[in-house]
């Protein structure tokens, strides 16, 4: 089972990787392969678990300008949009 709003935000993550370079290049690939292997587990993340991604792009889009930033800021929102359906919290 496939979560379209993970894969999105991956995706978005992967693409912002590529226009950077460095330390933040690296945490931006690995928020973005620990989001995509979210996307096809058997079980979805839970809310403490979206909520660290989430934290963590904020810090990023903060750190970054332009189209980095929202990219990064988009992929949040898609984390946030993939949360509203998660049972608990």
């Amino acid at each position: 089972m496939t979560r379209e709003e993970l894969q999105t935000a991956s995706k978005l993550l992967k693409d912002a990787a590529e226009q950077t370079t460095g330390d933040v290049q690296e945490r931006l690939y690995e928020q973005s392969d620990q989001i995509a292997a979210l996307a096809t587990r058997d079980q979805g993340p839970d809310h403490g678990r979206l909520d660290r991604h989430m934290n963590v792009l904020h810090d990023l889009a903060n750190e970054l300008d332009g189209d980095v930033s929202e990219k990064v800021a988009e992929a949040r929102s898609q984390l946030f949009e993939y949360r509203k359906g998660v049972p608990g919290v």
